[in-house]
């Protein structure tokens, strides 16, 4: 069989170039090409031919590949969404498509991909094919997923410390004058000594101002431990939690705060309890900071029996960071807290402006991540 080594030699000068035809030449190019897969498929998606770039990446000898669809390098969940024929359709009618994302190799391993398939036409117009380039960016894809570890633990840390900052400066201006305030009550009292009846009189008023005094430090400390973590959540449940929250966000912030649940029969472990309650707090506050023309909110939660789906959109302009950032640009503290809560539970995430106006933040996570595991009945 005539090797790539024996054409190359034969390549060895101008006049022996000139003299290789065009084809042999290009599939020499072609086949030396070692850092990108670069095959053919055939109008329906079968590979009819492989470089060693292929084989490098891929792991397929052409023996074992060629005439198999290219379905096979894809994820299971790719392969289920049909997203490979997708592929297929939009190289077809744009002519060219590129796209990221986790391909297969042979035994199983995953690797992050940049792929680019070109349609192919005959002098006719009529489809021929696919040309399909490949190329491993594995190394790159964890070198930024290090970046972005990194920039999320630094984003958290810092809404830590605004967190704790908030709550030192309630505990300070609000429940911290209250208690002074009963001091200063309680000192008068223990220093007035009269029997009189004003006397009597103004003791009890003074007495009623404790108390009212006394409801409100109350009230304050019921409001902080409620952001720090509603004691609903942990003796309700997440659907009390969220009506609570949402009804405390409304009657805060004047916006209309729809909630739709299908979820009664749903039991969710602690975990994706706090997930789902945390994002959707998160969303909220998004909102209130970032949407300043909105005037409705509306959360769907929704599950079947693979997954529970979580739709949080407003009807206003976010002016906030895109949830996929340009290169070099931190992505948004909330949005990467939303991302990295859903990571957590397997789940995927999306987030971008509605055509009609407004925003839109799209999860997605398996249901057996969000149940609780009970005893068989």
């Amino acid at each position: 069989m005539d090797t790539n080594a024996d054409r190359l030699r034969r390549l060895g000068s101008d006049a022996a170039i000139a003299r290789v035809p065009v084809e042999e030449r290009y599939r020499t190019l072609v086949d030396a090409i070692q850092d990108y897969a670069i095959f053919l498929l055939d109008p329906t998606g079968h590979i009819a031919s492989w470089n060693a770039g292929a084989e490098r990446i891929k792991g397929y000898h052409a023996n074992e590949i060629i005439g198999q669809h290219f379905s096979v390098f894809y994820p299971a969940d790719a392969i289920a969404q049909d997203y490979p024929n997708e592929e297929l359709r939009r190289a077809r009618a744009l002519g060219r498509w590129e796209d990221e994302g986790w391909r297969i190799r042979k035994g199983g391993s995953r690797f992050w991909a940049n792929v680019v398939i070109t349609a192919l036409h005959d002098d006719d117009g009529d489809l021929i094919g696919f040309a399909k380039v490949t190329r491993d960016l594995t190394e790159r894809e964890r070198l930024k997923q290090l970046e972005y570890a990194s920039e999320l633990a630094s984003r958290v840390e810092a809404t830590r410390e605004e967190e704790k900052k908030r709550i030192a400066r309630e505990l300070h201006d609000d429940l911290g004058q209250q208690l002074t305030a009963l001091k200063m009550i309680i000192t008068g009292l223990l220093a007035e000594d009269s029997t009189t009846p004003e006397a009597q009189a103004y003791a009890r008023e003074r007495t009623q101002t404790m108390s009212h005094a006394v409801d409100h430090a109350l009230a304050s400390v019921r409001r902080l431990a409620a952001g720090l973590r509603p004691t609903m959540l942990d003796d309700l449940g997440l659907l009390p939690a969220l009506d609570w929250l949402v009804t405390d966000f409304s009657r805060h912030t004047g916006l209309r705060v729809v909630l739709n649940c299908n979820t009664h029969t749903v039991a969710f472990n602690d975990t994706a309890s706090t997930a789902l309650f945390r994002i959707v707090q998160e969303g909220l506050t998004n909102v209130a900071r970032h949407a300043p023309s909105a005037t409705e909110v509306v959360i769907d939660l929704r599950c079947d029996p693979s997954n529970c789906e979580l739709t949080i959109r407003n009807n206003g302009a976010v002016v906030t960071r895109s949830a996929e950032p340009a290169a070099g640009q931190p992505p948004s503290s909330g949005i990467a807290g939303i991302r990295e809560r859903v990571r957590r539970l397997g789940g995927t995430f999306a987030a971008g402006p509605l055509a009609q106006g407004g925003y839109r933040i799209q999860i997605s996570i398996p249901r057996r991540a969000i149940e609780l595991d009970l005893p068989p009945g």
